[in-house]
């Protein structure tokens, strides 16, 4: 089981976050206040076409962002009975919002990565990560870049439901999840866990990386 998922059923979801979140690599980012809604009528608003999404800024392995942990809030996590092996996942939305913001969190040290919908855990799944020579980053990053069908452009291999998370190509993406296997920095997931992982995130949601150690949130509270 991952770190945070462990947390949870021993502290509570609070302390949890409290407890897996710290340092100078995660510290605060600060959400903007929704301004409030005009009183009008719908014939005195003005329609104007909806914006795109901005993209966030590219970020280098060794340049993680600093997040709020109020975002990581947990509110359940799904049940997992049994051994969790290579090749395993599982994804339930049922009970938890449709809508809301999306988290995903790896362990790397766990080998676990989960997604969160709105604090709600809708999926989990056994993953890969960088092999000694090319290890995945540890921090926050967000989605910079979705493609479906990526192919690295430095190995020639396919990258199913490829999600860009830093500038030197560490990405999340489909692979063939199995004992003993690495990536080049990249995490992977099962192909038809990635499918879902890749419908249900959009450009800017967060992913955090962690190694299993237990941070001190005090300064991140701070930032």
């Amino acid at each position: 089981m991952g770190l945070l998922r462990t947390l949870v059923n021993s502290l509570g979801p609070k302390l949890a976050v409290t407890a897996v979140l710290g340092g100078g690599a995660l510290a605060a980012l600060h959400f903007a206040d929704r301004p409030a809604a005009r009183d009008a009528a719908p014939a005195q608003i003005e329609a104007t076409a909806p914006s795109k999404p901005i993209k966030p800024a590219e970020r280098r392995s060794d340049q993680p962002m600093t997040v709020d942990p109020r975002a990581l809030l947990v509110k359940r996590v799904l049940q997992i009975d049994g051994p969790f092996r290579h090749g395993d996942y599982v994804w339930n939305e049922d009970g938890a919002p449709a809508t809301g913001p999306v988290i995903v969190t790896v362990d790397l040290k766990a080998e676990t990565l989960s997604v969160f919908r709105d604090g709600y855990e809708i999926g989990a799944a056994v993953i890969l990560y960088g092999a000694t020579d090319k290890p995945s980053p540890v921090g926050a990053f967000p989605i910079t870049q979705k493609d479906a069908d990526h192919v690295s452009n430095l190995y020639g291999a396919p990258m199913p439901y490829a999600l860009r998370l830093t500038s030197d190509g560490v990405f999340i993406h489909g692979s063939d999840v199995q004992y003993g296997k690495a990536t080049h920095g990249c995490i992977g997931v099962p192909k038809d866990f990635a499918r879902k992982l890749f419908g249900v995130t959009k450009l800017g949601d967060i992913v955090v990386i962690t190694n299993g150690k237990m941070l001190d949130v005090s300064k991140a509270a701070k930032g």
